[in-house]
């Protein structure tokens, strides 16, 4: 004759199984989000802000900027207007910078 188990037993062994559950669905969760964050990079990776045309790179003081293609907006990368107004401290591009440190 089989022993039943306690109802204690029972509420380990449940308590067990939600928690694997639990890492399963975290788990699954996870990859869903960085195969996501990939496909949403390849849809926006070098597109406009603004307008969604692509964004060409040219160089502008010695450093590449994105332009886009139909507006004309430009995009600096994190950097990018330091490096650009370095040289220029004094103009209208250093004034410029200055507005955005303080």
């Amino acid at each position: 004759m089989p022993v039943k188990p306690s109802s204690k037993e029972e509420e380990h062994f449940a308590q067990m199984e939600f928690e694997r559950r639990k890492l399963m669905a975290q788990t699954q969760a996870a990859q869903l989000a960085t195969e996501e964050q990939a496909r949403l990079k390849e849809l926006h990776w070098m597109r406009c802000p603004k307008d969604g045309s692509e964004l060409l790179e040219t160089e502008l003081r010695g450093v590449k900027v994105d332009i886009c293609s139909t507006c004309g907006g430009m995009w600096l990368d994190a950097g990018e207007l330091g490096a650009i107004t370095e040289a220029d401290k004094t103009g209208v591009l250093g004034s410029f910078q200055k507005l955005f440190r303080s």
